[in-house]
């Protein structure tokens, strides 16, 4: 009876552990770097690479992780042992974003 509860149970809450995204990923923190980009993707409309059932999009990016469908695109532990000058002659300077100033409407309150 508590072999065919379990089963019921695993089919119908099937979750995603820390663990099974650990397999895929070195380690928590480049985990959460790692989640936490795919699951912006997966808002601004991004395309699911798994199944999902009404699953949000942190979730969702993390079902994708432990399916090993996201990854980085760089080797983590290289780029964490190299210098700045090594990765500034590798992967050239980074791109710095335009902040874009928006001045407030007319009679809009300022703030300091």
């Amino acid at each position: 009876m508590a072999g065919a509860l379990e089963a019921c149970y695993l089919t119908r809450m099937a979750r995603v552990t820390v663990e099974d995204c650990l397999e895929n990923v070195d380690n928590r923190f480049a985990l959460v770097l790692l989640a936490t980009r795919r699951s912006r993707q997966l808002l601004k409309g991004a395309t699911a690479l798994v199944e999902h059932a009404k699953n949000k999009a942190p979730v969702l990016a993390l079902r994708e992780i432990a399916a090993d469908k996201v990854r980085f695109d760089k080797n983590l532990k290289e780029i964490m042992a190299a210098t700045p000058a090594e990765l500034r002659a590798k992967y050239g300077d980074p791109v710095k974003r335009n902040e874009t100033t928006q001045t407030p409407p007319a009679g809009a309150p300022r703030f300091f």
